[in-house]
């Protein structure tokens, strides 16, 4: 499935990309997706997915699946389905990146950027799939950040046998492949099989994937394909906004060269907000079932995981549990701490308390705990990504359940019968 705009917000004025129209537009009404008709020449989609409603829907799921939906993936994969004639493959484009619909953000990003692409690289037998954030340098030349993780690790595997790392980098592509790419899995698993196996449940068919140029296999309904190599030769790349909303730093890193733009008829070039609702829940979503399956390895029953939007989808969660025993939500806390590190607070409530609904989790905080019931942990690794932290940070956990054997009496709401 290609970028849904039914129901979306259509732009039809002309969008620079450099005046920070569509950001404005995007920030306005981060609930609501927007169709820009006419940005750079051509069409652009934003806050895509910048609700988990949207994303669920996109899934075939519902809402509250949607952490049950990927772990279930990820410990089934399910093989992809070769399609012969790929959405993406419907035309190729004249070889120039400063034609396409692409963006500049905020006022102190080195340049336009590519925030929604995924990153398609292969090398000796693995393959891997990622976000990574793309400076556009020129009509054929990418400036790209990586992180220490597997791409990184490929493109060094590929550096030391003298050759450049061949990538494909996909524009639009299904939200299944999206949240895949945002996994923690061990180098050398496949993502794309984790996005068939959420394609196959939802869909009830595997994620199609086509064979691009260069020999890489991509999801095969993307709005964009761009083939190209992630050379030896470096750039400075940044400042860019990162998830908190603050500009991340200029480094020195490797230069991309494009050798080919494919693209599906009429297509929509997907922006991504950076700092937005959309960024926060592509990046925390596949975080929280590790965080899910840590927790119910200590406490059994657990209900639900949620990283907060207010908390960047990123440094504050909230669980929902049913306690067997005294001490388990305790237990919860040092779990979810564990199964994201990144994370510096965490609430854990009992499985009454609707986790998506912030009023009810701090009606649970305000009724159901006090304060000796808070954990404070000093001196812990945090995330980089946190302007708070210096080099260590405070994690706090609130235990906010009815404590086990109490009369629950004072510590539930009152409600009424359903009418017959």
């Amino acid at each position: 499935m290609t970028i849904d705009t039914k129901g979306a917000r259509v732009i039809s004025e002309e969008i620079d990309p450099d005046n920070y129209d569509a950001t404005r537009y995007m920030q306005d009404d981060q609930q609501a997706t927007f169709l820009f008709e006419r940005l750079n020449g051509g069409k652009a989609a934003g806050n895509v997915y910048s609700t988990r409603e949207k994303i669920a829907k996109a899934m075939g799921i519902e809402r509250d699946q949607i952490v049950m939906h990927v772990m279930d993936a990820i410990a089934a994969p399910v093989p992809t389905e070769e399609d012969a004639e790929p959405l993406f493959k419907q035309q190729e484009l004249p070889l120039d990146l400063t034609k396409l619909p692409i963006v500049k953000y905020f006022p102190e990003d080195a340049g336009r950027y590519i925030s929604a692409g995924i990153v398609v690289s292969e090398f000796g037998g693995k393959r891997n799939v990622s976000f990574h954030r793309m400076l556009i340098r020129g009509k054929d030349e990418i400036g790209i950040r990586l992180v220490p993780r597997h791409t990184f690790t490929l493109f060094n595997e590929a550096k030391k046998a003298g050759q450049d790392l061949k990538i494909s980098i996909c524009i639009g592509a299904p939200v299944e492949a999206m949240v895949s790419a945002a996994l923690s899995v061990d180098f050398g698993v496949d993502e794309l099989t984790i996005a068939s196996a959420m394609h196959t449940k939802g869909h009830g068919t595997p994620l199609k994937v086509a064979k691009c140029d260069n020999g890489l296999y991509v999801p095969a309904e993307c709005e964009y394909v761009l083939e190209g190599r992630i050379t030896s030769e470096t750039a400075s790349e940044g400042p860019f906004v990162d998830i908190a909303g603050t500009y991340d730093a200029v480094r020195d890193q490797p230069v991309v060269k494009i050798d080919r733009i494919w693209a599906k008829k009429d297509p929509v070039f997907q922006i991504l907000l950076p700092g937005g609702f959309e960024h926060f829940l592509l990046m925390g979503v596949p975080r929280e079932p590790v965080i899910f399956r840590t927790v119910r390895q200590a406490v059994p029953k657990v209900k639900n995981v949620r990283l907060t939007e207010g908390g960047c989808c990123w440094l504050n969660g909230v669980v929902s549990i049913s306690k067997n025993k005294e001490g388990d939500g305790v237990n919860a806390i040092m779990a979810a701490f564990t199964g994201h590190p990144s994370m510096k607070n965490v609430i854990i409530v009992d499985d009454d308390i609707d986790i998506f609904d912030d009023r009810e989790v701090e009606w649970a905080v305000a009724t159901r705990m006090q304060a000796d019931r808070i954990i404070k942990i000093p001196g812990a690794a945090g995330s980089s990504l946190d302007p708070s932290a210096n080099g260590t940070t405070w994690k706090v956990g609130y235990d906010a359940t009815i404590p086990v054997g109490a009369d629950r009496a004072p510590f539930v709401k009152a409600t009424v019968p359903k009418k017959n």
